[in-house]
C-alpha cells in the first residue's frame, strides 16, 4: 500500500492552508443618533434601529465588526487615511435617509432631461451656482412641483424664468408657474361662460367672427 501511495497518490497532494491569525482587539461604544458609531477617529455605521445602544466592537487590521448582545449587525473594512471619514452601509439607514442618498446630481439633471431643455438649463444653474447640498435641497424642492403642475407647465415656466432673470430663482419660478396656472383657469372659465352666453341666445359665433369680419353692413 505504501508503495502504490508514494507512487500514485503521493505527488498530488498540497500543504493545508492555515488560516492567518490576526490580533484583535474589544472595545464597547454607543450608536450615536446619526447610527455610526466611532471607533480610532473613524466612524461605522450599524442598523438604525440600534440608535442609543451600546454594542461591543471587534476591531483586527483590516475589519471592524460590531455586535448586539453577541450578535453580529454589522461589519466594515478599517478606513485609514484621514481621521473623520464614513464608512456607511445605505442598508443602515433609515428610508428618508436613503431617498436622500440616492438624490443626487446625475440623477437630477437626468430628471430635468425628461421634462425639457428649459428645466435642464435651470437644473444646471442651480448646481453651478450652489453648494451641493444647498442645490440638491433646492432641486429636491424644484421635483416636488411636479405634484402640483405638469411636466409641459413646469416646462414653460422654466423657459419664462431663463429669459427673464440673470439669477433664476425657485421662488420665482414657483411665481410664475402660479400665475400661468391661475391665467389658464381664467382663460378656461372665460371660454366656458361665452360658450353659456352664446348657447343662452341661441347660436354659435362663426369662423367669420373670429376673423374679424363684421356681420352687420
Amino acid at each position: 500500500r505504501r508503495s502504490v501511495f508514494n507512487e500514485e497518490e503521493k505527488y498530488k497532494l498540497i500543504p493545508l492552508r492555515y488560516p492567518r491569525y490576526q490580533l484583535s482587539e474589544w472595545k464597547t461604544a454607543k450608536v450615536q443618533p446619526n447610527y455610526h458609531i466611532q471607533v480610532n477617529r473613524m466612524y461605522y455605521s450599524v442598523p438604525y434601529e440600534y440608535v442609543q445602544s451600546q454594542v461591543d466592537v471587534k476591531i483586527t487590521p483590516d475589519l471592524i465588526e460590531v455586535y448586539f448582545k453577541e450578535m453580529r449587525i454589522a461589519s466594515h473594512k478599517v478606513l485609514r487615511g484621514d481621521i473623520g471619514q464614513y464608512s456607511t452601509n445605505p442598508n443602515h439607514m433609515p428610508d428618508n435617509h436613503r431617498k436622500y442618498l440616492e438624490h443626487t446630481p446625475d440623477q437630477v439633471r437626468d430628471w430635468a432631461k425628461e421634462i425639457g431643455q428649459n428645466t435642464e438649463k435651470f437644473v444646471d444653474y442651480i448646481l453651478d451656482n450652489n453648494t451641493q447640498k444647498k442645490a440638491l435641497m433646492i432641486l429636491s424642492s424644484l421635483k416636488n412641483l411636479t405634484k402640483y403642475y405638469s411636466n409641459y407647465l413646469i416646462e414653460e415656466g422654466c423657459e419664462t424664468l431663463m429669459t427673464i432673470s440673470r439669477v433664476p430663482t425657485l421662488s420665482v419660478l414657483k411665481t410664475i408657474l402660479k400665475r400661468m396656472k391661475n391665467s389658464r383657469k381664467s382663460k378656461e372659465k372665460g371660454t366656458l361662460n361665452e360658450t353659456k352666453t352664446d348657447n343662452d341666445y341661441g347660436f354659435v359665433r362663426g369662423a367669420n367672427y373670429f376673423g374679424g369680419i363684421k356681420n352687420e353692413k
